[in-house]
């Protein structure tokens, strides 16, 4: 389905980095095997959202090989919207999450530190994660049939030349990776993730610890409930999801509707006047949230209302605390237009391509609202959580210059201010404490993720700690190009950001698998962190837990999904929840895509939703599309 007709001053909504539709295979399918060396395939995973299986065949039938997957059920159907400007056009479209890059004949290729296809006594290539290793000695002589070879001098020269050579290589790349790129980034300590440091990333002191989470008695999770997707005729936004100590929260179709935490019946419902169009992640200490939403239903006169308004909810209660739109001098009588919306506080802040404004979380009482600028700069979008912080852009379309401000949350003064390197069209702020900002810098990520640097700064100074590349062939973190709130399967804690590696070929006959590995945000360099997702499984993290990381482990085509939490400090895995592998379930929490759905875990449940919807097929799951599904351990 081709992207709606933007509304005036209102940028195109963008999806994850470049134009490309969604992968197949929905959350991670698994990957086919190879074919035999000996000309016998092997037979690949069936189709499905994570791979369900086929019908069996009657017994002694042949069995031939599954088809490959399917698109997964959460896609709207059609097109995807197209993404907002930015992104970089005639890309080529890259392979999904999962798919190994043809290797190149007589090459061998190197995986995430498994040895591949190592010559007799050549030690094993170092993978992205792993402890460096001192330099391997030469092997002794290959023996024969008639015993050991006498180990001569001229051998010894050609051993100790080959050692020269392979020395001189190692030297080069270092020097490369260490200081031959600093015209192009700056001076500060860089990373080009191919070397790893201690446990404490030269930082020093303990880490880990604190985590509220604990293993119940019995792993094995069950399905709790369900909810459908509401009927629509075209794809609209179902963005935010929230959770109480008694209800999960979930935006509907021009509402917002709460639901009894274990059994899912409803427990209210607050009617909006239009369509949610942006929500927060974050949530007060006692529940309460931000959202921004449409003026009216569409109409035949007015299929695309604009996104104007503002409000608070409280989601205890089920009640609109308020709701409000401004004006300012850039938009005439118009009321302004909102792209997002975060919290931080008592602050609510929303932004659109007029500028910010910001609210009183409780009574609604404006706190700044846009002024006009002499250098044409505005407001882009807010990141809230522990503080407050903002992408500033200004220059030209053509030549913009982004600026990341700490702000006074409640006066919006900026606290510090730094200035993004030329060639950033955009910015995404994974984190306001500390602050740590994602960008694809002249769109050099290649792969569709919006991120091809993190940028660690100095909330009090505005001085920049470190940049840290994050190559896309390596790391498989994302965030949404056009905003600046966005990015997903990434964590940040412990002086550290969390980041899966891309999937790639396991140990067992097929499926993926990949690892959460991590950077140093004082120094840039990689840590000795590294949690291995296991044979079919790949994995990613959701959000820290004190110094510690729960994580999603994707299943493969026969088994449910897990939670686990990995040891911020010894980064060993404890398994939390365990989903049922039977089909129906498997099914049911297989049909969400990775980008397009949220996922929600606290105290054995498991809540994972769409963030946006389409028309109804009817063709998946016997029928039933889903809103949300849910998962709890007790």
């Amino acid at each position: 389905m081709t992207q709606p007709p933007q509304p005036p001053n209102e940028p195109p909504q963008g999806g994850f980095g470049a134009p490309q539709d969604p992968p197949p295979g929905g959350f991670g399918a698994p990957t086919p095997p190879p074919a035999d060396p000996f000309g016998k395939q092997p037979v690949t995973p069936p189709a499905g959202g994570f791979g369900a299986p086929q019908t069996p065949s009657p017994a002694g039938a042949p069995q031939t090989p599954p088809q490959q997957p399917g698109p997964g059920y959460g896609y709207p159907q059609g097109q995807p919207p197209q993404p907002g400007y930015g992104y970089p056009q005639g890309q080529p479209a890259q392979p999904g999450y999962g798919y190994p890059q043809s290797p190149v004949p007589g090459q061998p290729q190197q995986g995430y530190g498994f040895p591949q296809g190592l010559p007799p006594g050549q030690p094993p290539q170092q993978g992205y994660g792993y402890q460096t290793t001192p330099m391997q000695q030469p092997y002794p002589p290959q023996q024969n049939g008639n015993g050991g070879k006498k180990f001569t001098t001229q051998m010894q020269i050609i051993v100790a030349a080959s050692v020269a050579v392979v020395l001189i290589v190692v030297a080069g790349i270092w020097f490369s990776s260490s200081g031959g790129d600093e015209g192009k980034k700056d001076k500060a300590s860089q990373s080009s993730g191919g070397t790893t440091e201690g446990k404490d990333g030269g930082q020093g002191g303990a880490v880990g610890g604190g985590g509220k989470e604990k293993a119940p008695a019995d792993t094995k999770s069950k399905a709790a409930f369900q909810l459908p997707e509401p009927k629509v005729n075209d794809v609209t936004k179902v963005d935010g999801s929230w959770m109480t100590d008694k209800a999960y929260v979930k935006t509907g179709l021009n509402e917002i509707v709460g639901y009894d935490a274990v059994k899912g019946t409803k427990l209210w419902s607050i009617p909006l006047a239009g369509q949610l169009c942006a929500a927060s992640r974050h949530m007060s200490e006692d529940y309460k949230t931000a959202i921004a939403f449409e003026e009216a239903k569409p109409t035949k006169a007015r299929k695309y209302q604009p996104c104007n308004q503002v409000g608070a909810i409280d989601l205890n209660t089920g009640k609109l605390m308020w709701s409000k739109s401004v004006t300012a001098a850039t938009s005439g009588d118009e009321p302004l237009r909102y792209n997002e919306i975060t919290l931080s506080g008592t602050t609510v802040a929303a932004a659109g391509t007029e500028g910010g404004a910001a609210f009183d979380l409780n009574t609604g009482a404006e706190r700044w609202k846009p002024k006009v600028s002499t250098d044409g700069c505005y407001d882009a979008g807010y990141a809230g959580g522990e503080a407050l912080a903002v992408v500033r852009k200004c220059g030209t379309y053509d030549d913009p210059q982004l600026v990341i401000q700490a702000l006074n949350p409640t006066t919006g003064a900026p606290l510090s201010s730094y200035k993004m390197p030329p060639g950033v069209d955009y910015a995404s702020i994974v984190s306001t404490k500390p602050l740590v900002v994602a960008a694809d810098v002249g769109d050099t990520a290649g792969d569709g993720s919006g991120i091809s640097d993190f940028f660690s700064i100095d909330a009090s100074t505005g001085k920049l700690l470190t940049r840290i590349a994050a190559d896309g062939e390596k790391y498989a973190a994302r965030c949404a190009s056009t905003e600046v709130e966005s990015c997903q399967r990434l964590a940040v804690g412990n002086n550290r950001i969390y980041v899966p590696t891309e999937d790639h070929e396991g140990t067992g006959e097929y499926g993926d698998t990949n690892e959460i590995v991590s950077f140093d945000l004082t120094t840039g360099k990689p840590t000795s962190d590294r949690a291995d997702a296991g044979d079919r499984y790949t994995m990613f993290p959701l959000r820290m837990d004190g110094g510690n990381i729960i994580a999603y482990k994707t299943p493969p085509y026969d088994k449910g999904g897990q939670i686990v939490s990995i040891d911020g400090a010894t980064f060993k895995q404890t398994v939390l929840m365990e989903n049922p592998s039977e089909k129906s379930v498997r099914d049911a929490e297989n049909s969400f895509s990775g980008d397009y759905s949220e996922m929600l875990y606290s105290a054995g449940r498991l809540y994972i939703s769409q963030t946006m919807i389409s028309k109804t097929t009817g063709s998946s799951l016997g029928g039933k599309e889903y809103l949300a599904v849910s998962f709890g351990t007790s």
